[in-house]
């Protein structure tokens, strides 16, 4: 995920006495000024972080980091940027995909004998297509204590900007990179009724698209990136307008989230395609079937990969 880049800083507070906060954590307290800040009971801390305005980090995030006995993350040159800017002093140590192997036993055992760790990304919430899992899991296997302390996350903010429904919901996370893998995974998702949430690399953004639009139908979508920046950026339409948009201006800076509206419902054309579709399968494979039946109606390959995958299933 993006790295956390702050916008603003913090302007030094005027020293006056700092009220309590009346809704406190059982396992972290905010700290009066003038007094050190109540130890963490034991466990694994997975504390989300920002993912762009450092200004959206929890009051419980800062109070976990300030008195956890060691903080791990993805780079340390970006968390300790974070920390500075609320002015927290912590022990940093580097976890990620390349050395979890080595560091994770470690960690696990330092968290046997009583210490208070706390799991950090590079930005927003641990383990949503960032290392951590199997830390989590091999805590737990240890019975050891793991916390939430949850905060932003780029899959439900740029969800909340789409404008797209959001009553059922399927995080895909990141497609194949490669191709062919990306369009079979795509025809996975055809029939799945809900909005789709996608991570992307900006390079890959406008291929991703167009095959979007080619298996899952012209579909309502928006594509958003720099979320919580300076320059946040959300463009919406359809599908083909936003891969056609895409291509034109080539491939954005960052990486972006795309939010994909569910499945059309069921219409008169579907019924056309339905009943092309039964006779076409008495003479010929699915493959061939499909792509008969998508030439003759001009419905996307998708869509009616879609209804020959509902017909098969006796829906």
């Amino acid at each position: 995920m993006a790295a956390a880049t702050p916008r603003w800083r913090d302007r030094k507070a005027k020293k006056s006495p700092r009220k309590t906060s009346a809704i406190r954590s059982s396992q972290a307290r905010e700290p009066i000024e003038g007094q050190s800040a109540s130890k963490l009971l034991p466990g694994l801390y997975i504390v989300s972080t920002p993912i762009g305005n450092a200004g959206d980090i929890t009051l419980r995030a800062l109070d976990v980091l300030r008195t956890a006995d060691m903080v791990i993350c993805e780079d340390t040159r970006v968390t300790r940027k974070l920390l500075a800017i609320h002015g927290i002093r912590a022990r940093l140590e580097t976890y990620s995909d390349h050395n979890a192997p080595r560091v994770r036993p470690r960690v696990i055992d330092r968290l046997s004998r009583g210490a208070a760790i706390a799991l950090v990304s590079d930005a927003g919430t641990p383990l949503i297509s960032d290392p951590g899992h199997k830390l989590v899991v091999a805590a737990l296997d240890k019975e050891i204590p793991v916390t939430a302390v949850p905060g932003v996350t780029s899959a439900v903010t740029a969800l909340t900007v789409s404008g797209l429904p959001a009553g059922q919901v399927l995080f895909v996370g990141f497609l194949p990179s490669r191709r062919p893998a990306r369009r079979r995974r795509l025809s996975e998702l055809v029939i799945a009724p809900a909005t789709l949430v996608v991570f992307e690399s900006a390079r890959r953004l406008p291929t991703m698209l167009a095959d979007m639009a080619e298996i899952l139908g012209n579909r309502k979508a928006a594509v958003a990136r720099e979320l919580t920046k300076l320059f946040e950026d959300v463009k919406r339409g359809d599908l083909a307008e936003l891969a056609a948009a895409f291509a034109s201006e080539g491939a954005p800076k960052g990486e972006v989230v795309v939010i994909v509206g569910p499945p059309h419902e069921s219409t008169a054309a579907d019924a056309q395609v339905d009943k092309l579709l039964v006779a076409a399968l008495r003479e010929m494979p699915p493959s061939r079937a499909v792509a008969e039946v998508a030439k003759k109606t001009g419905v996307a390959r998708g869509q009616v990969y879609a209804r020959a995958l509902l017909l098969r299933s006796g829906r």
